[in-house]
């Protein structure tokens, strides 16, 4: 399997795949949702991650899975973490 090297946050995946091409604002979303509109309008400006309760919501209203919003999050996250945590000193068990 290939690893992204820069994934998208996923609030910029629902502002560019879903949001723009519906015309829709991060505050209609909401709305639609049934959450409050910070949490949508922080999401699509990356300030905070995908939860499990926004991954149900978002799957149902787009007919997409919570999995694939879950998903996003866990590949950006990775790749974050990636660029800042060191484990060069770490030995793997089978090596020690």
């Amino acid at each position: 399997m290939t690893l992204m090297k820069n994934p998208a946050h996923p609030g910029e995946v629902l502002r560019e795949l879903y949001l723009e091409p519906l015309g829709m604002s991060a505050i209609a979303l909401a709305k639609r949702l049934h959450v409050p509109r910070t949490r949508i309008e922080r999401l699509v400006k990356g300030e905070t991650a995908v939860t499990a309760d926004t991954a149900m919501r978002l799957s149902k209203f787009f007919g997409t899975t919570p999995e694939y919003w879950m998903n996003l999050q866990r590949g950006w996250e990775l790749a974050r973490a990636r660029e800042t945590i060191d484990v060069s000193d770490i030995t793997p068990l089978e090596a020690a």
